[in-house]
């Protein structure tokens, strides 16, 4: 195997080495799935990322995501995250729009300049797809609570804009922070169903800003706690809009994520139903905070 240049990348981080990190390799075109597997076991972060080609083909750039067992059509951060290097390794030059050809289709990723580390970037996730439901006393065993502090007034919902999650609406902070997986509870549970990760959210933060709390449990992926998930916060805004959550048909919403874990996250949720169609945006920094080349 020839040298590959690759880097680390820092997304939505409230801190350095807070948030979500992933490794993107460059000049990619050459591995195959087997190798990219390979590496994305051996760097062993949640996500890694492999640009296929540095040349645009149908107005995007071919990007395939690896978790350290499994690829996998779409996430959050990679996207960001890979659209942040594209950007900055590669174009060398402002650009308004980055788009990804991923195998759930075309993403693009815009973003706002903030000035060096603080350029805010969004990624336009796909029209949401909502799944089955559940009971209160169906999910309140898999996350160690009762079923009282499990918030009724909007269902437990499968959300997918791209990959799917369940989305569990708590009462307060306190059940958020006490929320804990039973991993036998779990497996049993998605054995049947269509989303395979876990977000539980409640209206109150840990900063005390107005938002949401959010907590991810993709113990399925090899990730028990994900500290900043952008596919899974996608899942939310669509939900938050779709049950008027907030009363509203559009959100601008503040997400905190990672602080259980130490690791502080901070996403920014957009979403706006009209004529019954859903537009969801993710925002969040990148940073790139390592490079090196793979021997």
């Amino acid at each position: 195997m020839s040298r590959l240049p690759f880097y680390i990348v820092d997304v939505f981080a409230e801190e350095k080495y807070a948030g979500n990190q992933l490794a993107v390799f460059r000049r990619a075109g050459a591995l195959s799935s087997a190798a990219m597997q390979r590496l994305a076991n051996e760097m062993h972060y949640s996500e890694t990322t492999f640009i296929v080609s540095e040349e645009p083909h149908g107005g995007g750039y071919d990007v395939r995501i690896f978790t350290p067992s499994a690829e996998i059509p779409f996430a959050g951060h990679p996207t960001l995250g890979t659209a942040h290097i594209i950007r900055h390794e590669i174009l060398h030059q402002p650009s308004n729009t980055i788009v990804l050809n991923l195998p759930i289709g075309q993403i693009p990723v815009t973003f706002a300049a903030g000035g060096g580390d603080h350029d805010q970037y969004w990624m336009q996730q796909q029209e949401p797809t909502a799944g089955q439901t559940f009971t209160a006393d169906t999910l309140a065993p898999v996350l160690g609570l009762s079923p009282s502090e499990i918030d009724t007034r909007c269902p437990i919902e499968e959300v997918s804009t791209g990959l799917p999650h369940i989305v569990v609406p708590l009462r307060n902070l306190a059940a958020l922070k006490r929320a804990k997986i039973n991993q036998d509870f779990l497996f049993s549970l998605i054995k049947s169903t269509w989303a395979k990760s876990i977000l539980v959210f409640c209206a109150e933060t840990y900063s005390q800003q107005p938002g949401v709390s959010v907590r991810v449990f993709a113990d399925y992926y090899g990730v028990p706690e994900d500290p900043a998930t952008g596919s899974g916060n996608g899942c939310l805004a669509a939900y938050l809009v779709r049950h008027r959550y907030f009363g509203a048909d559009t959100i601008d919403v503040r997400s905190e994520q990672g602080y259980e874990i130490n690791r502080p996250s901070l996403l920014w949720l957009q979403a706006t139903e009209k004529a019954g169609t859903i537009a969801v945006a993710v925002g969040g920094k990148a940073i790139t905070v390592a490079k090196g080349e793979f021997l």
